[in-house]
């Protein structure tokens, strides 16, 4: 369902979430995926309901941010937000049905998982979701809105997190350091090991090293 907001006039990095307010909602959420173009490892989405209220000095877009600053806002957002929820699609979902399809159905789960509803969403790029709540794309919305901002720094965190603890269990491939981007060490370590299950198969640089069964 379409939100009326407007792009214009963005005075302020809420300008969206108040609109939202003065329209009579009540739990904005902010949506917002980390992911995308990695060749190994799951996508990860969160959705941040954050309160008319809070402190989060610094606070933008995930990508804008070191891993120390990411780290140190992680716990901050988590002990002010109204409500967090987040959705993960493995790479085999991936693989399955496209990182188009899988992100989609992140961004889903994520809003499910709310422990307070949204009665409007904001969401970061330029794809709805197939959802009944009452909602607003954004380009670069991870740089316009405080919501999705929170949003994409839990995603980021989360999956980074996950990607140190995958190290462990799939060594050689060094997905503790570049996180399943695709290096130059990385490739080189897929061509020398062959894909690991964490491995996007419909992926170039990847799907050349596929071994059919």
């Amino acid at each position: 369902m379409p939100l009326e907001l407007f792009d214009t006039e963005e005075l302020s990095p809420l300008h969206f979430e108040q609109q939202a307010l003065r329209q009579g909602y009540r739990a904005v959420a902010g949506i917002d995926e980390a992911g995308r173009g990695p060749l190994a490892g799951p996508v990860v989405a969160a959705a941040v309901i954050l309160p008319e209220c809070f402190d989060l000095p610094g606070l933008t877009d995930s990508k804008k941010l070191t891993e120390k600053r990411r780290e140190k806002l992680f716990p901050l957002i988590r002990s002010q937000a109204r409500a967090i929820g987040v959705g993960i699609v493995s790479a085999a979902e991936v693989d399955e049905i496209n990182i188009l399809q899988a992100t989609i159905r992140a961004m889903s789960l994520a809003v499910a998982r709310l422990k307070d509803p949204a009665d409007c969403l904001l969401i970061d790029g330029i794809t709805p979701l197939p959802l009944s709540v009452p909602q607003k794309t954004l380009k670069k919305g991870d740089s316009r809105s405080l919501s999705i901002s929170a949003a994409s720094v839990v995603a980021k965190v989360v999956r980074d997190r996950m990607m140190v603890a995958y190290d462990r269990r799939y060594p050689g491939y060094g997905l503790a350091g570049h996180k399943g981007y695709g290096s130059a060490a990385h490739r080189e370590a897929i061509a020398s090991l062959g894909p690991c299950p964490l491995h996007r198969k419909t992926f170039g640089g990847v799907r050349e090293h596929v071994v059919a069964p």
